[in-house]
C-alpha cells in the first residue's frame, strides 16, 4: 500500500479509471501505474444508476475482480459516500475492501456536511490503520457551492477538516481554472487530485502547477457507452457488419488480456 502512496509524492499520477476486471486488465496492459475505479462506470456496468445506489456487496465483488486483474498494481476503489450516513456502517465495508486488496479509496462529501465526511474518514482510519490511502472528494465545484471566488477557500477549509480526520489526498472535481488550481495546491498540504473535465489544462501544465493526480473518472467509460449506443442503433437499423469491426480490438487480443490474469 505504501507503493500507492509513493505515487502521490512527486510528478503526476494519471489514472484512466476502470469499471470491472476486464477494463482493469486493459488499462494495466496499456501502462497504467495504478488502477482506480469509477463508481458511475461500475454501477452502469451492473445495471444500476450512479449515486450510492449500488449494493455494497457488489462494490466488494468488483474490488476483488479489479485486484485480480491488476496483477499487483495498486488498486483504489471509488467508495462514493460510503453507502451510509453512519460512520461505523461505512467503516465495516471499507475494512473489507482493504482485506480484498484495495490500497486506496475515494469517499465524497457530496451534498452532506464536511463534518459527516470527516466522521466517516476517522471511522475508516480507526478500522483499517495507517496504510490505506483515503482520497477525500470535495464537491464544492461539482455542486456549485457558494460564489466562484469563494470556492478555493471553502475547499481548503474542508480539506483541513478531512486531513485532521485522517485523509491522505484531496479530490476537487470540477476545478479547471489554472489560477484556482495553483491557489488550491498552495492552500492544502494534501496531494491534489483533479478530474478530467472540459477546460482543464493538459497533464504537463497540471504537473507544473503541483497537481499530484489526474483521474479520468467516468470519461473513458462514458465514451464507450456513446460508441456502443451508436453501433447498436446502426446495427438495428441496417444490420451491416463493417461498422462493428472498424477500430475494434480483435478477439484474440482481448482474450489474451483476460487469460493472463493471475
Amino acid at each position: 500500500m505504501t507503493a500507492f502512496r509513493d505515487l502521490h509524492r512527486s510528478g503526476l499520477l494519471i489514472l484512466p479509471n476502470a469499471w470491472d476486471g476486464g477494463s482493469a486488465a486493459l488499462m494495466r496492459a496499456k501502462g497504467a501505474k495504478a488502477i482506480a475505479t469509477t463508481s458511475a462506470g461500475v454501477a452502469w456496468a451492473l445495471g444500476w444508476p450512479d449515486g450510492d445506489a449500488l449494493p455494497v456487496e457488489r462494490v466488494l465483488q468488483v474490488c476483488t475482480d479489479v485486484v485480480r486483474a491488476a496483477q499487483g498494481l495498486p488498486v483504489s476503489i471509488d467508495f462514493e459516500g460510503g453507502y451510509s450516513d453512519d460512520p461505523a456502517a461505512v467503516a465495516a465495508p471499507a475494512k473489507r475492501l482493504v482485506e480484498a486488496g484495495a490500497a486506496g479509496i475515494n469517499i465524497e462529501d457530496g451534498g452532506g456536511s464536511p463534518e459527516l465526511l470527516a466522521a466517516k474518514i476517522a471511522a475508516i482510519r480507526a478500522a483499517v490503520g495507517p496504510d490505506l490511502f483515503i482520497n477525500a472528494r470535495c464537491d464544492v465545484w461539482l455542486r456549485g457551492v457558494g460564489e466562484p471566488g469563494t470556492r478555493v477557500a471553502e475547499a481548503a477549509r474542508r480539506g483541513a477538516i478531512y486531513a485532521a480526520a485522517g485523509a491522505d489526498g484531496l479530490f476537487t472535481p470540477g476545478l479547471t481554472d489554472a489560477a484556482d488550481i495553483a491557489a488550491m495546491v498552495a492552500a492544502t498540504p494534501l496531494p491534489l487530485n483533479l478530474l478530467a473535465y472540459p477546460g482543464l489544462p493538459d497533464a504537463a501544465t497540471l504537473k507544473g502547477l503541483g497537481v499530484r493526480r489526474l483521474s479520468a473518472g467516468s470519461g473513458v467509460c462514458s465514451a464507450i457507452w456513446g460508441r456502443a449506443a451508436a453501433l447498436t442503433e446502426g446495427f438495428l437499423a441496417d444490420g451491416r457488419s463493417e461498422p462493428l469491426v472498424e477500430g475494434a480490438m480483435g478477439w484474440a487480443e482481448v482474450n489474451a488480456l483476460m487469460t493472463t490474469q493471475g
